[in-house]
């Protein structure tokens, strides 16, 4: 099997999510933070980056509100899928691999992002960081998507590929083999200080690494 993240992974994502940071701190703080402040969260549930600046319950709920409303207002014309993200999915499924993604987004802008993406079809399996108790960086989103994919007892055989230190420590948390992505928004050395099985750098390179 192989499990992939999804923004940063398979969907360009990255000037939608620090646009809508940027317009809700503005919002909502005095001073707006570094991208860098933002980007150091990405891989993990929304709520949980947020609560990272708020103060207080209600006004993280303000922050989740503005964000939420931002993002799905300019989500269709900013997302786009990475070059090769469907072609490479499609050949793995015709090899007899199976496929799912393993996000931290919510059910309702996953599905969406998908279908922007022309990614629905090609995936057996969608885990969303709504339907865990702990998200990434824990490891149960992966092993949750291990378990409705039938492969707990082959995660050894099973590449989870992402484009953040989170999704690499989720990974390896959950005994499958990882993959970081070289066309994401971090810095390669970044993802490297987590030790990843591959490091990819293009889309086609993980065909040669699937199991």
């Amino acid at each position: 099997g192989v499990l992939f993240d999804l923004d940063g992974t398979l969907a360009d994502t990255v000037d939608l999510i620090l646009q809508s940071f940027r317009h809700t701190m503005s919002k909502h703080l005095d001073e707006v933070p570094p991208d860098a402040d933002f980007l150091r969260g990405i891989g993990k549930p929304l709520p949980v980056q947020l609560r990272e600046f708020a103060h207080g319950d209600d006004h993280f709920e303000a922050m989740r509100q503005t964000y939420i409303e931002y993002q799905w207002a300019r989500h269709d014309d900013m997302v786009r899928p990475f070059p090769g993200a469907r072609d490479a999915m499609e050949e793995l499924r015709s090899r007899g691999v199976r496929v799912g993604i393993v996000t931290s987004k919510a059910r309702r802008i996953a599905v969406r992002t998908m279908r922007v993406c022309g990614l629905e079809g090609v995936v057996d399996v969608t885990v969303c960081g709504d339907e865990v108790s702990r998200g990434k960086p824990d490891p149960e989103p992966v092993v949750k998507a291990l378990g409705e994919l039938d492969l707990t007892h082959t995660a050894d055989r099973v590449v989870f590929v992402g484009d953040s230190p989170h999704d690499m420590r989720a990974g390896r948390l959950a005994g499958v083999r990882t993959a970081a992505v070289g066309w994401g928004p971090l810095d390669r050395r970044v993802l490297q200080a987590e030790s990843p099985d591959f490091f990819l750098e293009r889309m086609e390179d993980l065909l040669r690494v699937a199991p």
